[in-house]
């Protein structure tokens, strides 16, 4: 037994850096460099060498347009999309001869230097970069706003240095060099936050160094006895996947941008997965954290399944944002990789039918890993997106519209779809399928089967490069997204809908597109997806994201009057702190400052996210 302070402290350390049992691998590098723009795009989404993009295939006097997406990293890249054009043109008003080439590289501010951090610095391990690109890159996270200023404005504030820790103890001896020269941190993971989490404040007169966690990137053990893996906090979701996977396990974590973010960004920003019905959330997923802040070190007291202990001081970690330290090692649950997966959609007759279904799945618990529920605006949309495959597929096409319209007399107008992903082993699967097609018909539900089910739910990681070229002629475009009880799912829905058709028409936009998907199931609610763009006419790219942002404040507020939360996983940030007051009680707030004073005293950790200056 551990009798003394340090006894037991050393039983924690060796509990939390277990040995597996395997030799120590070699470190393996990031599938996303240090250097990001030699693979990502940096005024816009995802990779470079992918996206769509709008081509002539006529002449001069005779064009013919139609919409590709280009590159090999995703099946939508082999697929003629004979509808995309029009669907563009039509709904939100894209023309070739609206393009609107963004900027090249734009200049950047001069750093500015703490000459003994810098010398500090330099005398440590650590790689770090002043370059012009690195800074930017680390300066914003994916905004309609950030993007805009990529393409067509100019940051007034971004990081003075980028420094790329590789370890736990590099983290620590960054931060205690910030504490000791008043330097501002600003951690950065994946960089896909949509909520100005990493945006420098344009009044920070200290010297901002961007800590990117990317080269921290290891799995350090894997205890297969207990389904849980012990991992640094900087590696991508992707990543993580992969290397989990050929020791037969997965995390079943899934967000939208899982290529791209990473397992500290999912932890800070309480994040959600597509697949979050069978594996749960992130708060569901993390065991025990490792975190550096710059008053000492935040861990975990062991890997234990469930403790009473008083509040669970892991959960002031996750969702802080990093305004309160690093989070630097996860220790995360892991399952075996299902022996199936099969894919299932169903057709409803209007959205009302389609929300009955979901809200009876959840109520008898039967929920898939992953059900989602796409308004009728986004199946037009999907529908749009759908392949020619070949002579024929147009063809088979009119016949599967004639069947669902004439036959089984659903308005084509109306109608929404349930897509659907269910893990498990062979009969797990079977039971699950038996009581969704049992409960899909009770709610005049239609089968339409496993195909549309695997395309819908993998055109998510394509669908996210939409904006780059609808912002190239004339479009902006965001989405949204909120949690609701079952019992005002629909009123959101409808209400914050009507409110932006109304104030859409009010300014007389020539083109608008509002749509809408629920995402996840809960025993007492759902979460909600807004999508919503606009055609912006004769105004500039930067007034028009001035618009929208108005317009995404109506939203908002529309949505929490209906019923809705502030939000359900892309966090708070900058952009919805001013909500916070609203919705947490002044004593919450007094108690987040006290402990940002206790870890932080010096506001050395900077972000400026949730209720901190």
């Amino acid at each position: 037994m551990a009798d003394s302070s340090a006894d037991r402290l050393a039983v924690i350390h060796r509990h939390l850096t277990k040995d597996s049992g395997d030799k120590v691998a070699p470190k393996i590098p990031s599938s996303i460099p240090k250097k990001r723009q030699e693979l990502l795009r940096w005024n816009g989404w995802g990779y470079e060498d992918s996206g769509f993009v709008l081509n002539n295939l006529g002449t001069g006097q005779h064009p013919k347009y139609d919409i590709i997406f280009s590159g090999s990293r995703y099946e939508i890249a082999s697929a003629d999309l004979p509808h995309l054009y029009d669907w563009a043109c039509t709904i939100i008003g894209v023309h070739p001869e609206k393009k609107k080439d963004p900027q090249g590289e734009p200049s950047y501010p001069e750093p500015i230097l703490n000459e003994g951090f810098v010398n500090d610095l330099k005398n440590t391990s650590m790689t770090f970069s002043f370059e012009g690109m690195d800074r930017l890159f680390r300066a914003h996270g994916h905004t309609l706003h950030d993007i805009a200023l990529l393409r067509g404005g100019q940051f007034l504030r971004i990081p003075d240095v980028v420094v790329w820790p590789e370890c736990h103890s590099h983290v620590e001896e960054l931060v205690a060099l910030a504490s000791k020269y008043n330097v501002a941190v600003v951690p950065i993971g994946g960089g896909t936050n949509v909520t100005g989490a990493v945006d420098c404040k344009r009044n920070e007169q200290r010297m901002i160094v961007s800590l990117d966690t990317s080269q921290m990137n290891q799995i350090l053990w894997i205890d297969d006895g207990n389904l849980v893996a012990h991992v640094e906090s900087g590696i991508i979701g992707k990543d993580l996947e992969d290397r989990l996977q050929k020791r037969g396990y997965t995390t079943g974590h899934e967000p939208d941008s899982y290529e791209f973010s990473s397992l500290g960004g999912w932890v800070a920003t309480r994040a959600s997965g597509m697949k979050k019905n069978r594996y749960g959330n992130i708060e569901d997923l993390v065991v025990a954290l490792r975190a550096v802040t710059p008053s000492g070190e935040w861990r975990s007291s062991g890997t234990y399944p469930r403790v009473s202990t008083g509040p669970d001081m892991n959960h002031v970690m996750i969702g802080s944002e990093g305004t309160l330290g690093v989070i630097t090692e996860v220790t995360i649950k892991i399952r075996p990789i299902p022996p199936l997966r099969k894919y299932a959609s169903f057709v409803f007759p209007d959205f009302d039918c389609g929300v009955k279904f979901m809200r009876q799945v959840a109520r008898d618990r039967c929920q898939p890993a992953s059900l989602r529920l796409m308004d009728n605006q986004q199946f037009q949309f999907g529908q749009a997106l759908r392949p020619s495959k070949g002579p024929f597929g147009l063809i088979v096409d009119g016949l599967k519209n004639f069947y669902l319209t004439r036959l089984k007399g659903l308005d084509i107008k109306k109608i929404c779809v349930a897509t659907i992903v269910m893990e498990g082993t062979i009969k797990e699967v079977a039971v699950q399928e038996e009581k969704l097609n049992t409960i899909g018909l009770e709610f005049q539900g239609i089968p339409a089967g496993e195909n549309n089910g695997k395309r819908g739910y993998q055109l998510t990681f394509a669908i996210a490069y939409i904006r780059d070229i609808v912002l190239n002629y004339g479009v902006v475009a965001e989405s949204f997204e909120t949690s609701v009880p079952w019992d005002r799912v629909v009123n959101v829905v409808n209400n914050t809908k009507s409110r932006l058709e109304k104030e859409c028409a009010d300014r007389k936009f020539s083109h608008s597109f509002i749509s809408a998907r629920v995402t996840q199931v809960y025993d007492a609610g759902a979460c909600i997806y807004f999508y919503f763009a606009f055609n912006y006419g004769t105004m500039s790219m930067l007034q028009a994201v001035e618009v929208y942002e108005e317009l995404e404040i109506i939203a908002r507020n529309e949505i929490m009057a209906s019923g809705g939360s502030l939000s359900h996983h892309h966090g708070v940030g900058k952009i919805r702190k001013k909500w916070l007051p609203s919705i947490l009680t002044s004593n919450a707030i007094n108690v987040l400052h006290s402990i940002k004073n206790t870890v932080d005293p010096q506001n050395i950790m900077a972000a400026g996210n949730l209720v901190f200056d």
